[in-house]
């Protein structure tokens, strides 16, 4: 395992180290460390904002927000699915070195804890004298867990701890704290065919739980993970946001049958669970203007991986992976390429409006990245992170040159990929044939992944293979190939 074992002996020196730091090099003056605030979606493919090419659904708040900052065309999530993508985004680990690599779903709630050694982003700020808080998804551990937020450097959590209750946006109850809140007029199972209507909308207590924070911090500096499970289905919306899409998009009903709820118009509710996140986001934007903290404050948009493929999601229709190939669940492009907006007023993109940069960035290069623009850095930061800083990229808009990105995936017979250059390498079938055959595609001018050009590129397979030898085995001996 790659962590470090004495994590007070840590915290104590980073919080010297901290206090001691100089200014970040990119910081509004005399304003101290800037504000965070992550966006996080739940199952958002890169071709669902209007910013990355999307027809149909309206995204005014996010295209906005990537004119005035900086969009990253070559971004990936940590995984193909929920729980390792944010371990790795969380730890600055890839998915070849952290402590959860699948979903391990554990009963009676919750999912695999993050361990109590690993060291999370929230904890690398708490050093630097951030408030921290998690609101929506956690899937990192149940309470009392190991893996509980409280246990890894967030003050405050309001959400859901367990990634499986998130399936349902009108919840019975959510998590305070530790402490269970009761959301009445809420049903927990919704009957087949009966679309939840007037009840309380979880993604809506989210955005005010996140402007609440905000105003109550805003001396600051803070971190606000904004971790909302839209538009992960069921499929289900407020009446007034579906309004906006029913009967004007071509819809069929959806029954039921490949899981999650029925409902009579899904394409419409889905493309307006996505316009009304992107509503909130714009709320929380306008907050942060209305309280003076919009030029030193960072916003970072992404999602923790690609489109998904059943219960009544047609990301077919929308162009939801942007014509990649493979969708959640898959390590080919369509279920890792993720959208990635960061802006930053008068920091990133100040040189003209539509900035973007082809860098190719992981979800574990937020760590190290966030880290640094907080003045944490080098020896600051706990040993062997993964990723890298991308000041240069967001900074001076240079496109940065980095050797390798690797995923593996343990479930759907296990996955192994490597991004070098404009090459894709992914190895299938992992878990029976751990060293079998490795496929690679030339990205540049097959970006569908259409043609395997293994044959004509053994130095690329042989790079590919050494690169996938690397990982270190996990503890969790069902996520192991070997």
């Amino acid at each position: 395992m790659r962590y470090l074992n004495l994590f007070a002996c840590v915290v104590a020196i980073l919080v010297v180290l901290g206090g001691c730091s100089s200014a970040p090099k990119h910081q509004a003056k005399g304003s101290g460390p800037p504000n965070i605030v992550l966006i996080i979606t739940d199952d958002l493919g890169a071709g669902e904002l209007g910013c990355y090419g999307q027809e149909i659904i309206r995204t005014p708040n996010n295209d906005e927000l990537a004119a005035r900052g900086m969009l990253f065309t070559n971004a990936y999530s940590g995984s193909a699915v929920c729980a390792p993508s944010r371990c790795s985004l969380l730890t600055g680990l890839h998915t070849g070195h952290s402590a959860i690599r699948d979903n391990k779903e554990l009963e009676p709630t919750g999912q695999q804890p993050l361990p109590a050694e690993s060291i999370t982003l929230a904890q690398v700020l708490k050093s630097r004298g951030y408030a921290t808080a998690a609101v929506g998804k956690w899937g990192l551990g149940p309470a009392g867990s190991t893996g509980d937020p409280s246990k890894h450097g967030f003050d405050h959590f309001f959400g859901y701890l367990c990634q499986r209750h998130a399936h349902n946006h009108c919840p019975t109850y959510l998590y305070r704290d530790g402490d269970i809140v009761n959301l009445p007029g809420n049903k927990e199972r919704w009957e087949s065919g009966v679309v939840p209507a007037g009840a309380t909308y979880a993604p809506d207590l989210f955005r005010e739980e996140a402007e609440r924070f905000m105003s109550a911090n805003r001396s600051g500096p803070f971190f606000l993970m904004f971790a909302t499970e839209v538009p992960h289905l069921a499929l289900q919306v407020p009446e007034d946001s579906l309004a906006e899409y029913a009967g004007v998009i071509d819809d069929a009903p959806y029954d039921g049958k490949k899981g999650y709820l029925s409902h009579p118009t899904p394409r419409a509710a889905y493309a307006a669970m996505v316009t009304r996140m992107d509503r909130d986001v714009g709320h929380m934007l306008a907050h942060l203007k209305a309280l003076g903290l919009e030029d030193n404050t960072i916003v970072i948009f992404t999602s923790d991986n690609g489109p998904t493929y059943t219960g009544g999601a047609d990301s077919t229709f929308f162009k939801s992976a942007s014509g990649l190939r493979g969708l959640k669940g898959q390590l080919y492009e369509g279920g890792i390429r993720v959208p990635l907006i960061v802006s930053w007023p008068g920091q990133i993109g100040a040189r003209a409006t539509n900035s973007t940069n082809s860098t190719l960035t992981g979800n574990w290069d937020l760590m190290p990245t966030l880290a640094a623009a907080a003045g944490i850095r080098g020896s600051q930061l706990p040993a062997n992170l993964d990723g890298i800083d991308l000041a240069p990229a967001l900074f001076s808009n240079a496109t940065m040159e980095r050797d390798h990105l690797y995923w593996e995936y343990a479930s759907a017979g296990g996955w192994q990929a490597v991004r070098m250059g404009s090459f894709k390498a992914v190895r299938r079938n992992v878990m029976k044939a751990p060293a079998g055959p490795i496929e690679v595609y030339r990205l540049d001018v097959d970006p569908m992944e259409s043609t395997n050009v293994a044959a004509a590129h053994p130095e690329i397979v042989e790079r590919a293979r050494q690169i996938m030898a690397g990982r270190t085995r996990s503890e969790i001996a069902e996520w192991n190939f070997e």
